[in-house]
């Protein structure tokens, strides 16, 4: 006669020694991330902060922000890299944070799986922390959630949570634009985050798989599409000490112009010449092999900017030199101007350069 053992935990799906395999595995990415603030080690039930640093602000705005990778993840699992992800993570909360001028501070992820393979959600932890390295910020706790039955073996999810400060009078945005103002434009790093249903779609259905080398791109399909996203926190911080800037747009979904709008007062309209870049070529091969309109593509895809700066004319030339001088690609691709009809918006015009 055979024994009936009982349902467990385990038989359902969940290894919870895996999972403390796991928290082994990350521990000494997320030391890499510790700032002087951070109180205790990975594995409390949360994360501590010193407040009392916030004390040299004479009235300190906390900004916050929550984001994913969206179905970026899915080229990471097929192509079974899992560290690149993280950087994209830490790039779309960041970089949010950032744009109202705020340093950050920390952050938390959630990471979701069908089943914990310990060294993959160990390289998915690496590369946050490398990104938090990147952003200036700590990495102070997070949750890895195993959801047999829900999720696929192979199949995972991320998100993160994040924190940053700003000084009260020294808050960037719409309110400090002023007519005149230059459109300062920093090159992404290629797809970013955003998008990646319409891209997955276009090439799955041209029967492109991820392990073709593309000429034009110069390595394989799949390495241009899981090229990290552009962390641009410190770069932003360092425009800010350095000279003066009235806002930032984070280019994310939505594409160019939509973003840009969003920090434009009433009464001021922002024009971008297309003409002062020319767009990656993965952006051409996903227009050309889905046959997708260039305004369908500008309205998904970063096409070629990741961040935006608007600045005091005579800002110009020290942003263009602090970004050079970090490595980033920056030009300037417009300007601020009064609109007749004082409606408010964005828009981009002219034909990209080739």
């Amino acid at each position: 006669m055979s024994q009936n053992t009982g349902a467990s935990y385990a038989a359902a799906g969940v290894d919870i020694e895996a999972g403390d395999r796991a928290v082994e595995l990350m521990k000494e990415w997320v030391k890499k991330t510790q700032r002087p603030e951070v109180l205790g080690g990975l594995g409390g039930f949360a994360g501590l902060f010193d407040a009392s640093a916030l004390k040299k602000y004479e009235r300190p705005l906390l900004a916050s922000a929550t984001d994913g990778v969206g179905t970026k993840v899915d080229i990471a699992r097929q192509m079974g890299v899992y560290d690149s992800i993280g950087h994209d993570l830490v790039a779309m909360v960041m970089d949010d944070i950032v744009v109202c001028g705020a340093e950050p501070l920390f952050m938390t992820d959630y990471i979701c799986v069908g089943k914990v393979h310990p060294e993959r959600v160990a390289a998915i932890v690496k590369g946050i922390a490398e990104g938090c390295v990147l952003a200036g910020c700590a990495l102070v706790g997070g949750e890895t959630a195993e959801h047999p039955g829900l999720l696929g073996p192979d199949d995972f999810d991320v998100a993160g949570a994040g924190t940053g400060v700003v000084e009260a009078d020294r808050l960037l945005g719409a309110d400090r634009i002023r007519s005149g103002d230059a459109v300062i434009a920093m090159a992404s790093s290629g797809l970013h985050s955003n998008g990646y249903s319409l891209v997955r779609h276009v090439l799955e259905q041209a029967g492109l798989s991820l392990d073709a080398r593309i000429d034009e791109l110069g390595r394989t399909l799949g390495e241009e599409l899981l090229e990290p996203t552009k962390i641009y926190s410190l770069d932003c911080l360092a425009l800010i000490h350095t000279t003066e800037v009235h806002a930032f747009s984070h280019v994310t979904g939505g594409g160019l112009a939509a973003n840009l709008a969003r920090v434009i007062p009433d009464g001021l309209h922002a024009t971008v010449d297309r003409s002062t870049w020319t767009p990656a070529p993965v952006f051409d091969l996903v227009g050309r092999t889905g046959s997708v309109e260039r305004l369908e593509l500008e309205k998904t895809l970063n096409m070629g900017v990741g961040m935006i700066a608007i600045v005091p004319q005579e800002s110009v030339d020290v942003a263009l030199t602090t970004l050079a001088d970090r490595g980033v690609e920056a030009w300037v691709a417009g300007e601020i101007t009064e609109r007749d009809d004082h409606t408010t918006g964005a828009a981009l015009v002219g034909d990209y350069a080739n």
